[in-house]
């Protein structure tokens, strides 16, 4: 059985939630946009602090912690940016970090978008 994590992000039309619990393993997926559905502005900088704050909001809604994170998977648009993303990565984990891969992908759901986040964590 799974059940859906309630957040306080935007209510996507898409058919997704952004977050399930399911055999004691949380998964969810995350994109910079703001609580209005927009995906916000700035560069790389400001879409990964926008991509992490609301897997962190994301994380707390589903009551565990950053520390329950076990893998991340981390899709940019352009290699450049991941020196950048994961300079605002670091700030949201402590080690042990967690088990991670890195795309650079040609292109992401929305165009404007530079990153997009996969991560999946222990829930006892």
């Amino acid at each position: 059985m799974k059940t859906a994590v309630k957040t306080d992000l935007f209510a996507s039309a898409a058919p997704l939630e952004w977050a399930i619990i399911a055999n004691n393993q949380f998964y969810t997926a995350q994109i910079p946009i703001n609580a209005q559905g927009k995906v916000v502005d700035g560069g790389i900088e400001a879409q990964a602090r926008q991509t992490m704050d609301n897997l962190k909001h994301t994380i707390e809604a589903a009551k565990l912690t950053m520390d329950d994170v076990t893998q991340v998977l981390i899709y940019v648009t352009a290699r450049e940016q991941l020196p950048v993303f994961n300079k605002v990565y670091a700030e949201y984990f402590a080690a042990p970090y967690p088990n991670r891969a890195a795309m650079v992908v040609a292109g992401l759901a929305r165009e404007e978008m530079l990153c997009e986040v996969v991560v999946y964590a222990a829930v006892s």
